[in-house]
């Protein structure tokens, strides 16, 4: 990321492109100190810290932006300055009635296309990161419902179960509050997972931050995406999508482990999920589950 804006201000010059180049460093580096990785932090000002490589083009591609924005807005701000100062009625008091000015009409028609053609050319190298999928390791079938989700593990046995939200009753010490669930997804670090996503009854939207996934879930469709978790940990997600009154209370949970403690948790979640047939949570349980205070 630091050799992409070094690379960009080396290249472009000039006593305003430094300085903006450092102003936007500056920005991202204190959001980067106040962002989490995982879940929310308090004050947070920027991204979630990234924990997979489509979520580190993410960050790389987003402090770009960061510097052409803050360059243009210097870029205007010293014109404006130079318009007061130089052509003001004291200073200029004969005005000119020039109409027209060949260079400066070409260089505010150049200059635009120039950094629209700069921001076009690693916008369309991260989407197509973000949708082609390389060969994964496993594959995660994720459906959502109001207002839960549901995985299956297809490559690891086919056992299916349900993971609905821990009321405040249900949470232990250190889980954060809306987002912590009853059963955990789990992936090995390092590994390409490949998810599948779809819907049982309207439109939900899968979205885990640290990841840099946002898909949605449609009813009657196959959405497809991926990560590559490069850290263990435990990470959290929302749906993304209003999709009914209890929206704000389905959150997703990713636990990352190393891969001998996948192997052990898929035998294990075997036992535990064998039947597949556990009875769903109907509407009046998740609506009781779901009937918790929105403020701490």
């Amino acid at each position: 990321m630091q050799s992409w804006i070094s690379k960009a201000v080396r290249r472009c010059g000039g006593f305003g492109t430094g300085l903006s180049a450092g102003i936007a460093t500056v920005l991202a580096g204190s959001g980067a100190a106040l962002a989490g990785t995982g879940q929310p932090s308090d004050w947070q000002v920027n991204l979630q810290g990234a924990a997979s490589p489509v979520m580190e083009s993410i960050h790389s591609f987003h402090t770009f932006l960061l510097f052409i924005i803050v360059s243009v807005v210097l870029l205007v701000l010293a014109l404006l300055i130079i318009v007061l100062v130089k052509f003001n009625e004291k200073a200029n008091p004969v005005p000119s009635k020039t109409t027209h000015h060949t260079l400066i009409e070409v260089a505010w028609t150049v200059i635009p296309v120039l950094i629209l053609v700069a921001i076009a050319i690693p916008s369309f190298r991260l989407l197509f990161l973000e949708l082609n999928i390389p060969k994964a390791d496993m594959t995660v079938k994720i459906t959502g419902h109001q207002w839960y989700w549901s995985y299956e593990y297809p490559d690891n046995g086919a056992f299916t179960f349900d993971s609905l939200m821990l009321t405040d009753e249900e949470r232990k010490p250190g889980q954060p509050r809306l987002l912590a669930v009853d059963n955990e997804v789990v992936v090995p670090v390092n590994k390409i997972v490949r998810i599948q996503v779809t819907s049982a009854d309207v439109i939900h939207s899968f979205a885990m931050p640290s990841f840099g996934v946002k898909i949605d879930a449609m009813p009657g469709r196959l959405n497809e995406s991926w990560f590559q978790a490069t850290q263990e940990g435990v990470f959290y997600g929302q749906c993304s999508e209003l999709c009914g009154k209890d929206h704000a209370f389905m959150p997703i949970a990713i636990r990352v482990v190393s891969e001998p403690a996948f192997s052990a948790w898929v035998e294990e979640a075997k036992q535990k999920f064998a039947s597949g047939d556990a009875p769903r949570p109907t509407f009046a349980e998740n609506d009781a589950a779901a009937a918790l205070p929105t403020t701490r």
